[in-house]
């Protein structure tokens, strides 16, 4: 059966911890049933099998319409995130207060780009 789009009601974020403090502090935050989190906290500790992982969890959830990850968080993993094509939960690789964005490396972007033959 299809998910529908009121069953994806939440927002995940993968980033680091002033991203993921803003965006709980926005109200996003979500602990489920089993203690399933809506969020990953990335740090110089962070090893990428976890940040893998995370982003495998949040894009086979059914109740998430939009995964935000910092693109410097998204570097380490690209190519997963090149290799992701669905359209929910929507990818949206966003910059931090320490790295910023950069157009040449968004997957996304780059799609758009092709897509358009630019």
């Amino acid at each position: 059966m299809a998910t529908t789009s009121q069953e994806r009601n939440l927002l995940a974020v993968i980033g680091d911890e002033d991203t993921v403090t803003g965006m709980l502090l926005a109200g996003i935050g979500n602990v489920g049933q089993n203690q399933k989190k809506n969020f990953l906290v990335v740090d110089s500790k962070t090893h990428v099998p976890v940040i893998e992982a995370a982003f495998e969890e949040f894009t086979q959830r059914k109740d998430i319409a939009i995964l935000l990850i910092n693109q410097h968080v998204a570097e380490k993993i690209r190519p997963m995130v090149d290799k992701y094509q669905e359209a929910f939960p929507a990818l949206l690789e966003i910059p931090s207060k320490d790295h910023p964005y950069d157009p040449n490396k968004d997957s996304i972007l780059k799609r758009v780009h092709k897509l358009f033959g630019e």
